[in-house]
């Protein structure tokens, strides 16, 4: 317990940066329009294709006796991977809404 005081402590300025830039990036996000969903839409997933390859690759490096890393890894590379289809699957449905309706006869 005293260790993690410590470490509190001693990175007190980062948590405080931290801890305002999560505030700043949800008003900032909040106030996007939706026009502009689709192409930060792909950005996001651009960056989580960047995280996937990232966690595989530490993944691979990692020592087979390391559990820990092992699973941290692992549910890397899930996440990223879910974030990336899920990201895709409401680009696609926010795509199929400004396509135009055939005309019925």
């Amino acid at each position: 317990m005293e260790d993690i005081l410590n470490y509190l402590v001693d990175n007190q300025q980062q948590i405080y940066i931290f801890i305002l830039a999560v505030f700043v990036g949800v008003e900032v996000i909040s106030k996007v329009p939706t026009v502009l969903h689709t192409p930060l839409m792909s950005g996001s997933n651009a960056l989580s294709g960047v995280v996937i390859v990232g966690s595989i690759i530490v993944l691979g490096n990692t020592a087979s006796d390391n559990y820990l890393g092992l699973v941290l890894g692992f549910a890397a590379v899930l996440l990223a991977t879910l974030n990336v289809v899920g990201g895709f699957a409401v680009t696609n449905r926010m795509l199929e809404m400004f396509k135009k309706k055939p005309a019925k006869k």
